[in-house]
């Protein structure tokens, strides 16, 4: 456990991959933190990294993060701010290799950990044999049934390894895929010594993390009464006060854009959520029991989470080869835009002696039934097609559009040139026990394991 404070600040930098690159400098410097997270893993940005991993072995993590900490490690260190993010994606020792180099470049020694456990590519076969199926969540097929060609699968893993990491002296943690708020609950555990069981304060923290993960999406962001939010101009990122028993304030620092009130966080908390139990791998979160309250401009109290034991299984990421994938789209300008679509599309298929193995249309209409003028005369017709063949997916598709410009229908406009298209990612959702996930902590050529299973051996239930 760190030093005995009442509270621990915990700031975010960024809700995905691609967010301001600033956030981070900003955070550090615009007022006291004692941890700063980023989440920098959306489930299709796995797909995006093995296509680089691919290339080149030593990628397959997010290099804006390592630019982000050129910026800001030495104040980190001088300031005591540890850092805690999942930029590692599929190759978190490599993020950790890239890190020290750039400490020693700077004259720095900080301590830098790395956690593996979530990658299950090397073992996908094998728990397919010891009974794990991987039924999609929505579809309720299995992974074997659906004929599936995994390209990456990631546990969700919790937050103890960060936890462990911390214990150990951590300055720098790098994660792979872990649940989005465990890089918030993580350090708040190892900060108050929570215990394992300790349902409702792990809860509290799980909501904290969930809140402040996506980054400006809670300070006023994405929110949709934006007559309520005094600026967009440098909107702050949030920042969550956590107390020793799970309870928090959700803020960002002062002099900054954006908006923190019950809307947004209430935006927030329930953003991706389906059911009153949020499943966590360390807790399930009741929300139906949490408690908003405006404490003061930009300050929002976050209380009375209850938690519950987590259940055996973790969510797993899986992304399926799919193919080859292009799309091109048509603009049909004018009168009769049903008839021009029409004749687009038989013209395409009679064209085609051996079609794509999927072909999706959409006409997509902003055409007024009786337009005065041009601008409400627009349609547009987006043919996207995929087969496991590239070329009948590329250009041998695309040409045969291009083809139609000056004998088709009248005004022919395409919105981009013929491209090869690119590879389909086909995103899996799936759970797996438990009892197969282990984190490793390495640090300084030290390794720590965290199993993944919790053995509760109570019931409790909640009650909202």
């Amino acid at each position: 456990m760190s030093q005995n404070k009442s509270k621990l600040i915990i700031a975010n930098c960024s809700g995905f991959f691609g967010d301001r690159l600033s956030a981070a400098k900003e955070m550090v410097q615009g007022g006291p933190i004692d941890v700063l997270t980023g989440d920098y893993l959306a489930e299709l940005t796995m797909a995006l990294l093995i296509q680089k991993k691919l290339k080149d072995p030593n990628a397959g993590y997010v290099p804006t993060f390592l630019k982000q900490m050129k910026e800001i490690m030495a104040e980190c260190l001088e300031k005591k701010i540890r850092v805690v993010s999942n930029a590692g994606g599929l190759n978190p020792s490599g993020m950790a290799k890239a890190l020290k180099e750039i400490a020693e470049q700077q004259g720095l020694s900080p301590k830098i950990a790395y956690i593996e456990g979530d990658d299950l590519m090397p073992r996908i076969q094998s728990l397919q044999s010891d009974g794990e199926q991987f039924i999609h969540l929505d579809k309720n097929i299995s992974l074997a049934e659906a004929n599936a060609s995994p390209i990456t699968a990631n546990a969700y893993l919790g937050g103890w390894g960060i936890a462990e990491a911390l214990t150990q002296g951590a300055d720098i943690i790098v994660c792979g895929r872990v649940a989005d708020a465990a890089l918030v609950a993580g350090p708040a555990a190892w900060h108050f010594g929570w215990h394992q069981k300790d349902w409702d304060c792990l809860a509290g923290a799980y909501a904290a993390g969930h809140i402040i993960e996506c980054g400006a999406q809670a300070t006023g962001g994405n929110y949709s009464f934006i007559h309520e939010v005094p600026s967009f101009n440098n909107v702050g990122f949030p920042i969550a006060e956590i107390h020793h028993d799970g309870s928090c304030v959700i803020t960002k620092h002062s002099n900054t854009g954006g908006l923190v009130s019950v809307g947004t966080v209430t935006a927030q908390l329930l953003y991706e959520i389906n059911t009153p139990q949020y499943l966590t791998p360390d807790v399930t979160v009741r929300f139906d029991t949490v408690c908003l309250t405006q404490e003061a401009s930009d300050r929002v109290l976050v209380s009375g989470t209850k938690g519950e034991p987590p259940t055996q299984c973790t969510k797993v990421c899986i992304n399926n080869y799919g193919g080859h994938k292009n799309s091109m789209t048509i603009i049909l300008t004018g009168l009769d835009i049903d008839e021009k679509a029409k004749i687009v599309q038989d013209t395409l298929f009679a064209s085609m002696s051996d079609p794509p193995d999927q072909i999706d249309i959409h006409l997509i209409r902003s055409d007024k039934e009786n337009p005065t003028r041009n601008e409400e005369s627009f349609a547009f017709l987006r043919i996207t097609v995929m087969d496991t063949d590239a070329k009948k997916a590329g250009k041998i598709f695309s040409s045969k559009i291009v083809e139609m410009a000056l004998a088709n229908i009248p005004g022919f406009t395409l919105t981009a040139p013929p491209s090869n298209g690119s590879p389909s990612v086909i995103h899996w959702p799936a759970l797996i026990s438990s009892k197969h996930i282990t984190q490793t902590v390495h640090m300084d050529g030290q390794h720590f394991s965290i199993p993944g299973a919790i053995e509760a051996n109570e019931t409790v239930l909640v009650e909202p």
